[in-house]
């Protein structure tokens, strides 16, 4: 009897110590889940977007000839600034290293309206902002009812009325500068294609 006491008192530290090493590998199990899933690409093309969207915006105050559409521009900066900070936040909790650029899509839409000055940059600029907020908010008003991570979820949700108010302003901006796409929501795009 005394060594089998003896054995169990050797056993409980391994035993916990397994117990312990379980308890990470599940954990760890959730986060790659959550880094190869369908919240981890949410989370990259948001990001991505994100970033875009005030590089764009702040090219617009630079090459757009309307007060709208640099006003337009800064409040993209603004209001694209702050989500992007909330969801590197977000991204860092869950073990993920954010996108450090654009993406190759959005890096083309910012080559070909860098190029652009004037009203050409006002119609150019605001179709591409209107049909990138429609996919906006498409894709965060999915993650927001079908999310897996709650923080996501939750991060969908709480910005979606900024996006939802930024499409209906990119759409009565592009009304004001004769862009053509501003309710069908053709024309330039941000990284969004489903893939």
């Amino acid at each position: 009897m005394l060594l089998t006491n003896k054995i169990r008192a050797a056993a409980l530290p391994a035993v916990c110590a397994g117990m312990m090493l379980c308890g990470t590998a599940r954990a760890d199990d959730m986060n790659s889940k959550m880094k190869s899933g369908a919240d981890h690409k949410f989370a990259m093309e948001a990001a991505q977007g994100g970033m875009a969207e005030v590089q764009l915006g702040n090219l617009a105050k630079d090459h757009a000839s309307s007060d709208d559409v640099k006003k337009f521009g800064q409040q993209m900066v603004d209001d694209h600034s702050k989500a992007n900070d909330q969801l590197k936040s977000i991204a860092s909790q869950a073990g993920m290293t954010s996108p450090t650029d654009i993406g190759p899509k959005n890096q083309a839409l910012m080559d070909r309206l860098s190029k652009l000055n004037g009203a050409a940059f006002d119609r150019a600029y605001m179709t591409a902002m209107v049909k990138d907020h429609k996919m906006d908010v498409a894709d965060f008003q999915k993650e927001a009812n079908s999310g897996k991570d709650a923080n996501l979820k939750k991060f969908a949700a709480d910005t979606l009325p900024t996006l939802q108010m930024h499409l209906k302003m990119a759409q009565d901006t592009a009304s004001k500068t004769g862009s053509g796409m501003m309710k069908s929501g053709t024309g330039g795009h941000m990284d969004h294609d489903k893939k």
